[in-house]
């Protein structure tokens, strides 16, 4: 009798486990599957999300707005210098403002590479919108790890 209630205490807790965190990921309001995080775009409005995907132990931070245009921006909530800081972003109306050194950066403009590298720029982050999902490769998260560790 002992043994089968170890035993269903341990498959209940297993069952929790997975089904809580299925891939590891710490994302509120996204789906994680097999290489991809996808965010409905529903969710996805002029005031900026944040998300945490889990890259092996490593939160990795990073945030979704809609800009006026309509189109979809994302990047990674440390910039391409002050992310040893650790401070990230924070919006103001249109703009994303560095929580380190303050410069701003119209939310229109953001979605590409850093147009003057080695200057304060919110880490790129590429994505695809497919019908009303946003997609964000998993290897594109993993690649901004080391700016979280």
């Amino acid at each position: 009798m002992r043994t089968e209630v170890i035993i269903g205490t341990v498959v209940f807790l297993v069952a929790v486990l997975v089904l809580a965190n299925p891939f590891g990921s710490n994302l509120t309001g996204a789906a994680v599957s097999t290489g991809e995080v996808k965010i409905p775009l529903s969710g996805i409005t002029s005031q900026a999300k944040w998300y945490e995907y889990d890259a092996s132990g490593t939160k990795v931070r990073f945030f979704a707005v809609r800009a006026n245009d309509g189109s979809v921006k994302t990047g990674f909530d440390a910039c391409d210098v002050c992310y040893t800081s650790r401070k990230g972003y924070r919006q103001e109306g249109n703009y994303m403002v560095c929580n380190n050194c303050g410069n701003k950066y119209l939310i229109n403009g953001l979605g590409t590479e850093n147009k003057k590298p080695g200057g304060c720029w919110p880490g790129y982050l590429p994505n695809t919108v497919i019908g009303d999902t946003l997609v964000i490769e998993n290897s594109d998260l993993e690649g901004g790890k080391a700016r979280f560790i």
